[in-house]
């Protein structure tokens, strides 16, 4: 069973997401604020599978309490906070946080962002799953790294793989174009959104009719929908 650790001052905030995440079949233990959360990952450093962490704290912020977890483990954090400032986000990218989400969330939407990162870092907690996946003629084998398009081998550039594999790892999760451009062409990338539409429309037009499965949310970015 994973393992949870939820830090946020909000007794509510805890409550509700303890409720989903235990639901969804994990483990959870709660922090009220970052002292108590870095204490807690310093004396068991490996006793977590992801740390859910506020930013707006009293005692520690959460940058900081990320900051000094860092100095013990590496244990994947999704971040919260009621800011949606691009230097907020930045800021949390460089400590190495895995994720970045604004309140209010959906309690769903942060449950499948939470199982995207625990099977991203801990791939051997889901390797029986998560070999291929099949939506109508469409298969995609990650660890052969094989796209099939009824039943024919699909020849997609290196970055449409890696684009395609995101997007369907993460499906019918609403993915920004900051967020698409950040994790398939890392943090360092200095292009511009124009790199990410182009090889959108050459990855649609190699999945021929399962190109449908990519849609396109205005202003926003990507989903993967199935």
């Amino acid at each position: 069973m994973n393992r949870l650790l939820v830090v946020d001052d909000e007794d509510k905030i805890r409550l509700l997401i303890r409720k989903y995440a235990e639901f969804e079949g994990y483990s959870v233990e709660e922090a009220s604020d970052g002292m108590i959360a870095v204490n807690l990952c310093r004396k068991h450093p490996h006793s977590y599978d992801l740390i859910i962490m506020d930013i707006m704290m009293p005692e520690l912020d959460g940058f900081s309490a990320v900051r000094e977890i860092r100095k013990c483990c590496s244990t994947p954090v999704l971040m919260l906070s009621a800011r949606g400032e691009e230097y907020d986000k930045i800021h949390g990218f460089e400590l190495g946080i895995d994720d970045y989400v604004v309140k209010p969330f959906s309690p769903k939407e942060l449950m499948m962002r939470v199982s995207a990162i625990i099977k991203r870092t801990h791939p051997e907690l889901n390797t029986a799953q998560k070999k291929i996946l099949s939506f109508e003629g469409l298969s995609i084998d990650f660890t052969g790294r094989i796209v099939t398009i009824d039943g024919k081998k699909a020849d997609l550039s290196p970055k449409e793989y890696d684009l395609l594999f995101y997007l369907a790892d993460n499906r019918n999760i609403a993915l920004t174009r900051e967020k698409l451009i950040t994790n398939v062409w890392g943090y360092d990338f200095y292009g511009d959104d124009r790199t990410l539409d182009t090889h959108i429309k050459l990855l649609r037009k190699s999945l021929g009719p399962y190109a449908k499965f990519i849609v396109t949310l205005r202003g926003v970015g990507y989903r993967f929908e199935a």
